[in-house]
């Protein structure tokens, strides 16, 4: 449960993380603003997006280790499942009769043992009286 809950906001950080990124100026924007266009500013106040970027990208760049470390960790310790199909090469033991049993043991061939009829051939039905 509380993997889930972190890998979750895990999702959550980075992708708020890299929203702030994206919509951060670089430092040479500063350069069209001489010339009028530093209008875009003003949403943030009049000192500009600087100061409530960065630190809003710090701490999710912090939550974001933070939750990086967490995760490996929990994963690290998790036990793996045994993969089935892993080692092929491993016959499958095979199953022998046990040798103190009380059911005799019968020579009779494997044909004669099955409950399935075993079809005669022409001379055979021919030789027996009807």
């Amino acid at each position: 449960m509380l993997y889930e809950v972190l890998l979750v906001s895990y999702l959550i950080v980075a992708i708020g993380l890299i929203g702030f990124v994206l919509i951060q100026q670089g430092k040479g924007a500063n350069m069209g603003a001489s010339f009028g266009g530093g209008g875009s500013n003003t949403v943030f106040g009049s000192s500009g997006s600087g100061n409530f970027m960065t630190k809003t990208t710090a701490t999710l760049a912090t939550l974001f280790f933070v939750l990086s470390l967490f995760l490996g960790n929990i994963t690290a310790n998790k036990e793996k499942a045994v993969d089935e199909w892993q080692e092929l090469e491993v016959p499958v033991e095979q199953q022998s009769a046990p040798t103190d049993s009380d059911v005799p043991m019968t020579d009779v061939p494997a044909a004669q043992e099955s409950d399935v009829p075993v079809e005669q051939s022409q001379e055979q039905q021919d030789s027996i009286p009807n």
